[in-house]
Parts: structure tokens; C-alpha cells; sequence
């Protein structure tokens, strides 16, 4: 029998994500899978590398505010190692805007949402044959639209279109840009994945983001 899989969930920073609402689900969308969840409110829960790199997953939901750098290196560190990293939306990559190992760690930050909340949109399946987007068709959303800095090293396996009908922005006159939504990538050992859907927790709930975001969380552990 296999051994059963840990994680570690860390919630904070800006309240109008509802991180500990977020957090909730995501240790739901896990114990249904069989895992043990360990659920947290302090960045300190990062502090020891040795009991980091015994998890399967991190699971970071913290939009700003500040890392220590003995708070980020063993994240840093355990990931690097083998341990997966997965998150979304402003958790994970709008969480730390001065700290650029973090983004360089995750793959994307976070710099605009034009239109705000309630914009309706496209997610486009760019990989249906990976695990996590296999047989999930293009869908539509109404929420933020995430506008993002990219590491062009990631695999992009969903993206939205810019501009949206109806949205304007300084953005417009560049034309249409396909941004990615949903991304995975290495770093080092490790595997991260990132989906940039989930402003709040109802948008997490509605399928397919449930499945996409339960799906990433598993590929990401391996």
C-alpha cells in the first residue's frame, strides 16, 4: 500500500482572496484523495527545510506582503529538492512583489486585472492531452482576468485572450495577446503548478476549476 501523501497549506495576506476560505477547500479537494493536510496561518510554518522536504506539496495562499529569507529559502530550498509547489490566483503568484526568487520559483507575477472583477472570459485548453487539462474543453468565466509577467520557461497548458470586448485599458493599442492561465514548470527536482482563476473561493468551486485546480495538485506532488 502506498505510503500516504502530506501538505502543507499556508494562508494569509490579503483578506479579499479569502485565504482561510481557500484554504479550507484546498484541504477538502485533498483529504479526498486520501492526504494529510497540515493548515497553517504564519509564514513561519516555512522555517524548517528539513520537515519542508518530508512533504509531497506546499500549497502557498498569501496575496502580498513580505518573506523573510528564513521563511523563503527552505521553500526555496525543498522545492528544489523534489517537493511540489501548487497554488493559484494571487496566492501564489501575487504573493510577495519584492521578492523576485519567489517569482522566479513560481513562473509568473501578477501586474494588472483590467475590467476588475466580474469580466466575463474565455480560458482556452492550449495541452488537452496533459493530465491535468485532459478532456477539460475551452470555458468561460466571470471574474478577474489576470494580467501576468511570464517566465517564458513554463508549459502553458490554458490561456485567456487580451483585450476582452468591452475593456478598456492603456493595453488595448498592443493588439491581441494570448496570456497563460494555467502553466506547470521545474525547478529543480520539483514540479509547480499554477492556475491564475480563483479571486475567490466560489470561483475554485465551479468545475472544471475544482478539478483543474485537484488535478494540479497531484501532478505537482509527483
Amino acid at each position: 500500500m502506498p505510503d500516504t501523501k502530506r501538505a502543507l497549506i499556508v494562508w494569509g495576506g490579503w483578506d479579499g482572496h479569502q485565504p482561510e476560505l481557500v484554504a479550507e477547500l484546498f484541504a477538502e479537494l485533498l483529504n479526498e484523495a486520501g492526504w494529510i493536510t497540515d493548515v497553517h496561518d504564519s509564514l513561519d510554518a516555512f522555517r524548517d527545510v528539513e520537515h519542508l522536504k518530508t512533504l509531497d506539496l506546499i500549497i502557498p495562499i498569501w496575496t502580498m506582503g513580505k518573506i523573510e529569507s528564513e521563511q523563503l529559502n527552505p521553500v526555496l530550498t525543498a522545492v528544489e529538492s523534489g517537493v511540489g509547489l501548487a497554488g493559484c490566483h494571487g496566492g501564489m503568484c501575487d504573493s510577495f512583489r519584492d521578492c523576485t526568487e519567489w517569482q522566479f520559483m513560481t513562473g509568473g507575477q501578477w501586474v494588472a486585472h483590467p475590467g476588475n472583477d466580474g469580466v466575463r472570459y474565455t480560458v482556452n485548453i492550449k495541452e488537452p492531452n496533459h493530465e491535468v487539462t485532459n478532456d477539460i474543453a475551452d470555458f468561460e468565466v466571470e471574474s478577474e482576468q489576470y494580467y501576468m509577467h511570464v517566465d517564458p520557461a513554463v508549459q502553458v497548458l490554458a490561456t485567456t485572450r487580451f483585450p476582452t470586448n468591452g475593456v478598456a485599458g492603456p493595453h488595448v493599442p498592443n493588439g491581441i495577446v494570448d496570456m497563460p492561465v494555467i502553466w506547470t514548470k521545474h525547478w529543480g527536482k520539483g514540479r509547480v503548478f499554477y492556475c491564475s482563476l480563483g479571486h475567490q473561493r466560489n470561483v475554485i468551486e465551479a468545475e472544471p476549476v475544482r478539478t483543474i485546480m485537484k488535478r494540479g495538485f497531484l501532478w505537482a506532488a509527483k
